[in-house]
């Protein structure tokens, strides 16, 4: 019996579950392979990729456990799955990021997405890939 391929690509269907979805639920491992509760937060599809920032930081909880454990799971838009997390995201990509928040949340005001938005979320963007 063949094993199955490692998948390295969001099918249409999921890039847009979850890129439509209003918020992202992420949850990382503990050391018992157990996860943590899940933490909320936006996230946004910018070509064929799925992006999420830390709108506190590099010191955000969520973030720096998603950074040491390299993989997670993701609830949004009725789809639940494992997913790692690569970082950082390539240079060239942060307008396009930095659009597709404006654009999905730009009715909560420059305050609140000015927090994921700009120099600063660059250095503290994932970019979600899918998991086995």
């Amino acid at each position: 019996m063949t094993p199955e391929p490692m998948m390295t690509a969001w099918t249409d269907d999921e890039l847009t579950a979850v890129g439509d979805a209003e918020e992202l639920g992420l949850a990382t491992p503990r050391a018992d392979g157990t996860l943590r509760p899940y933490v909320t937060m936006w996230v946004v599809r910018a070509g064929d990729d799925l992006y999420v920032r830390s709108a506190r930081g590099p010191a955000n909880g969520w973030y720096v456990r998603a950074l040491r454990a390299g993989t997670g799971r993701i609830r949004a838009g009725g789809l639940e799955r494992d997913v790692t997390f690569a970082e950082p995201a390539s240079p060239d990509v942060h307008p396009g990021i930095d659009a597709a928040y404006h654009s999905k949340y730009h009715r909560y005001g420059p305050a609140i997405v000015g927090s994921v938005v700009g120099d600063q979320a660059r250095d503290v963007t994932i970019r979600l890939l899918p998991g086995n």
